[in-house]
């Protein structure tokens, strides 16, 4: 299936929002493959043995999107904007989940010397950037968004641009000034002042 051009998404976008049901399912197939290409970037790096998979994190974005009928969507860019801070929210309860039967939830008890120790650094990596952009969007709530759209996201910088309102250079710097917030924040814990 070719890529449906913006506008086409949009349109569908507009008429779901006016009460049209039958957009939001035109509107699916239309953008599934990028959805679930976002997703498999998005799941690169998480932990062997992850019960949640691509098709099921693009299945839970879709759900949660069902309910989003009367959201202002501006266009295309927005839309995938929602699907990526939808997706970011299922990964780091996903994450916490994992963390808190890590901690005893549901626990069966195993003897030290049987028990296998496997580090929970994916896990840990997820958390810590969730908790780490948090603390950046709420010193510098635009930057937390750049890094939102472009990294959950996958936007271009065109579309962040656009979504954003701002120039790509404008949008360039800020995306240039939050990886390297970020950066020190994960190396020193979050809270780190924006560069």
């Amino acid at each position: 299936m070719p890529t449906p051009s913006p506008h086409e998404v949009t349109r569908l976008l507009v008429a779901w929002r006016a009460g049209d049901r039958g957009a939001f399912e035109r509107l699916v197939p239309l953008v599934y493959r990028e959805l679930h290409a976002l997703a498999h970037a998005r799941m690169r790096g998480q932990p062997d043995g992850l019960t949640l998979q691509t098709t099921a994190l693009v299945h839970e974005a879709y759900v949660r999107l069902i309910g989003e009928q009367h959201m202002p969507w501006q266009n295309r860019a927005h839309f995938f904007a929602v699907c990526a801070q939808a997706m970011r929210c299922i990964l780091v309860d996903a994450a916490r989940a994992r963390g808190a039967h890590k901690r005893g939830g549901r626990a069966v008890r195993v003897p030290f010397d049987e028990a296998r120790v496997r580090s929970p650094q994916p896990d840990a990596d997820v958390l810590a950037l969730d908790e780490a952009l948090s603390e950046l969007s709420k010193a510098e709530p635009r930057k937390g968004r750049v890094v939102e759209l472009r990294y959950f996201g996958g936007l271009t910088v065109d579309e962040t641009a656009d979504v954003l309102r701002v120039s790509p250079e404008t949008l360039m710097r800020d995306w240039t000034m939050a990886k390297l917030w970020l950066l020190r924040a994960l190396r020193h814990g979050a809270g780190g002042e924006p560069a």
